[in-house]
């Protein structure tokens, strides 16, 4: 009989650190800054990244240190997934609060850590500022996105 993956066996709360970290699919969009109409509670996503985003792997420059050298940076906890209203509708994070599957794209179903970006899920290629280039954004309202990326 075959075992089933523990995405699909465990909750969230259940799960190691190791299988959390795993569970992210390096898709970079929590990374990116987002608005919010603070009438509707309407996002509104930009393509200005975190200063630590390395935009060509779609990863944290420094994941370790952080929450110590971005001090909003927000950490993902089995709780807040569920209620974190900005999370992408591809998250890994938000499809198995939901009881949902994983997307084929994702690396622990595809098997690879590419496929993420040749899926065009992920943000690499569509950064185009990061929040300490200060200088460069006058509004953040110029970045804003169309869409949820």
């Amino acid at each position: 009989m075959e075992k089933l993956p523990f995405w699909k066996t465990k909750q969230l709360e259940e799960m190691s650190a190791t299988e959390w970290e795993q569970l992210c699919d390096g898709c970079g969009k929590c990374c990116l800054s987002k608005l919010e109409d603070d009438d509707t509670g309407e996002i509104y996503w930009t393509s200005v990244a975190c200063r630590l985003f390395d935009a060509e792997t779609c990863r944290c420059s420094d994941y370790e240190n952080r929450f110590k050298k971005v001090p909003d940076c927000v950490a993902l906890t089995p709780k807040n997934v569920r209620t974190i209203t900005w999370l992408p509708s591809t998250c890994a994070y938000r499809l198995v609060a939901q009881g949902q599957d994983l997307y084929w794209w994702h690396r622990l179903v595809s098997g690879s850590a590419d496929t993420v970006h040749e899926a065009g899920t992920s943000i690499q290629g569509r950064v185009q500022a990061r929040e300490n280039d200060l200088k460069r954004i006058e509004d953040y309202f110029d970045y804003v996105l169309e869409e949820e990326p």
